[in-house]
């Protein structure tokens, strides 16, 4: 594997749909203002997948310094169940920390860079949606505020890739802010939020013994755990109805509603794990795709994984399937 596959392989470019897909989303909503620039959306959408690639690498970065890996692969051995599977480049020797570092810079390098050609064409806007996304990235897991070790990593996660990804990408390519953006931003951030919320879930008792206090954690009851589940789930769907009713969203936004069962499903999943209930892993069509799950069976992370990529599928048609409604309206 060449060197740019190899660094975009561990930078779990699996993950790049939930920044992807609400980009191209906010590019479609974009679409209908009278200043709006296509090649100004891709740069920014190249920027976007550069900096989520980097703040990854940066992840692993902070969570090597304090050996969060090793002692996931402790607790495993002890049968407690762990996902073990964290930055095996640096683990196996296949990289040093060195070229992690190098690996990150150029990353973040080439999204300052996409950065600075939308600054030009759109004004200092950019630059502040820049910085305020560049500290939430780094701060999520280094120091010295360490946020998803404080319980806010699901809120930062959720911003982020929500409504300040999507205002972003509006603004670069149409150099406006509407309520529409922030309509759709909040149920995708929500959906985002999900993804690593449910990871949380299932991390809660390695999160624990490494210290790392998630919004999982500070919830603490199961109850509560399913309850919070059920509102990332399903309030999207929620909002987006109220945006119809009101007038402000068009009817055809409610196509999203096809992907109710999903939601549904991860919720009453997730309760499942919560209560130790042993259940088969069966793929289904309509879970989305599942990557190489034969290679996470193997890992034994095929647990972790069919939910993780539930949640990731759920955002990613919820993004997918709006983005067609808006291209589909913009030709009617």
């Amino acid at each position: 594997m060449n060197k740019i596959g190899f660094w975009i392989n561990n930078a779990r470019h699996i993950a790049l749909p939930q920044s992807v897909l609400p980009a191209l989303l906010a590019f479609t909503m974009a679409a209908t203002h009278s200043d709006f620039s296509w090649w100004l959306g891709i740069i920014a959408l190249f920027g976007i997948i550069c900096a989520h690639l980097g703040m990854n690498l940066a992840d692993d970065y902070f969570d090597y310094k304090v050996k969060s890996g090793e002692n996931r692969n402790e607790m495993a051995a002890e049968g407690i169940r762990a996902r073990i599977a964290k930055y095996p480049y640096l683990t196996s020797g296949q990289a040093t920390v060195k070229q992690l570092v190098g690996a990150i810079f150029v990353f973040l390098l080439i999204a300052c860079m996409c950065g600075a050609v939308i600054f030009y064409f759109r004004g200092i806007n950019i630059l502040y949606l820049t910085l305020i996304g560049g500290f939430l990235g780094i701060s999520y897991s280094g120091w010295p505020f360490r946020l998803c070790y404080h319980g806010y990593g699901e809120l930062v996660i959720g911003v982020m890739f929500g409504p300040l990804l999507m205002i972003g990408m509006q603004y670069a390519a149409a150099g406006v802010f509407d309520a529409n953006i922030i309509l759709v931003s909040v149920p995708v951030g929500l959906l985002v939020t999900n993804i690593v919320y449910s990871h949380s879930i299932m991390d809660a008792i390695p999160d624990e013994k490494v210290g790392k206090m998630t919004f999982a954690r500070l919830l603490a009851k199961p109850k509560w755990m399913i309850l919070f589940s059920a509102i990332f789930n399903l309030m999207p769907f929620v909002i987006i109805a109220i945006g119809v009713i009101l007038g402000v969203l068009h009817v055809a936004y409610l196509s999203i509603f096809i992907l109710l069962p999903m939601g549904i499903y991860l919720v009453k999943s997730l309760n499942q794990f919560i209560n130790q209930q042993t259940v088969d892993i069966k793929l289904k069509s309509w879970m989305g795709p599942m990557g190489e799950f034969d290679k996470y069976r193997e890992a034994s992370i095929d647990w972790f994984m069919l939910r993780w990529l539930i949640a990731r599928n759920l955002v990613t048609f919820f993004c997918l399937i709006l983005a067609i409604v808006n291209i589909i309206l913009i030709f009617i």
